[in-house]
């Protein structure tokens, strides 16, 4: 029976890795190409690919991919364990000497256990070994409630792009400031993700479970599904409100590597709009896939919010002196005493001496 638990973990745990793999490569490689790759014809009902948007999908893909990976692991605080049983990243990439510093190592720890991941990573845990839930399901159900998030980091730089007069920020200087804007937002949702969490994830699980019996691709539908709703919602409103987002296409990294490594590369004229829905879908659903992982595994027990398995070792530094002057105290108690003995000694001999003083005088 144990190894049959056992099994069951080792494959959750396989599903889980590949998921984040596919989550930085496939998904928004097949979300350009179900966009972009595809050219149908309506008029003559003829459907032609778009072979000059393969590098641009595969690249695109490739670095908003990476890119948002890089910023669920920032944002939200990812930390591996042998890394903070080192103190940090610092020591462990040799930028400092306190490498296994047993305070560092407790700064390192309380850290991980204050950041938005580590508390993802205990809420599964607790869902999973307490509650019972599968490891499956609650990952499900974390995606699920990171949708609402996801919506407000598409609406957030769309907003500071588009509401903001052009008396106050120049026309050329609004993606940065909304990219600003979107950087603030994804810090904040990473943070109150896992209150929401605490809240609904057991729910969310149990709508999961239902939807992962009924489909085995349950994992990639909604991302892609969202994908797709959110794409046509930000064209719509890019298209109401008038907007010329051709003039941000210079500014996007991918056609920036595109120049360097395929120059006669096509890039599309609304590729800001994918480079928006890639980096509001991909860093929450990257985010609570990596949470997931970490709750998988076994937490040692400080990460389970018990304060008193932190050595505190600062505290201990503080009680040293005291112990010290204790010890002084002790030895000039004991000086004293001796000293005191010594006089009495001494003015007993005195005394016997002034005794014998008058029988020499009687003689």
């Amino acid at each position: 029976m144990r190894g049959l638990m056992d099994a069951a973990e080792v494959y959750q745990k396989v599903v889980l890795y590949t998921v984040v793999f596919l989550q930085v490569t496939l998904v928004p490689i097949v979300g350009f190409s179900l966009t972009y790759l595809l050219d149908v014809d309506q008029e003559n009902f003829t459907v032609a690919v778009r072979t000059e948007l393969v590098y641009w999908i595969v690249v695109a893909g490739l670095i908003y991919g990476m890119v948002s990976l890089v910023l669920a692991m920032f944002f939200g605080g990812f930390r591996p364990l042998r890394v903070v049983e080192r103190g940090g990243w610092i020591p462990v990439l040799g930028l400092s000497r306190r490498k296994g510093d047993p305070e560092l190592i407790d700064r390192t720890r309380m850290a991980l256990q204050s950041s938005p991941y580590g508390k993802m990573v205990g809420l599964v845990n607790r869902k999973v070994t307490v509650d019972g839930f599968d490891l499956i399901s609650v990952h499900g159900g974390l995606q699920l409630l990171a949708v609402p998030m996801q919506v407000i980091l598409i609406a957030t730089p769309l907003l500071i792009m588009e509401g903001i007069p052009d008396q106050v920020v120049k026309t050329d200087r609004s993606f940065e400031l909304g990219m600003a804007g979107y950087m603030i937002a994804l810090w904040l949702a990473v943070r109150i993700q896992p209150t929401i969490s605490s809240w609904l994830v057991g729910y969310a699980a149990m709508f999961r479970s239902v939807l992962w019996k009924i489909s085995r691709f349950s994992w990639v539908l909604p991302i892609l599904l969202f994908w797709f709703l959110a794409r046509t919602f930000l064209a719509a409103s890019l298209n109401w409100l008038d907007v010329d987002i051709e003039q941000w296409n210079e500014v996007q990294l991918e056609a920036v590597v595109l120049n360097v490594i395929f120059p006669d590369a096509v890039v599309p004229n609304t590729a800001v709009i994918d480079f928006l829905v890639a980096i509001s879908v991909l860093p929450m659903a990257t985010f609570t896939t990596l949470s997931v992982l970490g709750g998988s595994n076994d937490m040692p027990v400080w990460m389970k919010g018990n304060d008193s398995s932190l050595e505190n070792l600062q505290m201990d530094l503080l009680e040293e002196p005291a112990d010290n002057s204790e010890e002084d105290d002790l030895g000039m108690v004991s000086e004293n005493e001796i000293l005191e003995e010594k006089d009495e000694d001494g003015a007993s001999e005195e005394g016997s001496r002034m005794i014998d003083m008058p029988y020499l005088f009687d003689d």
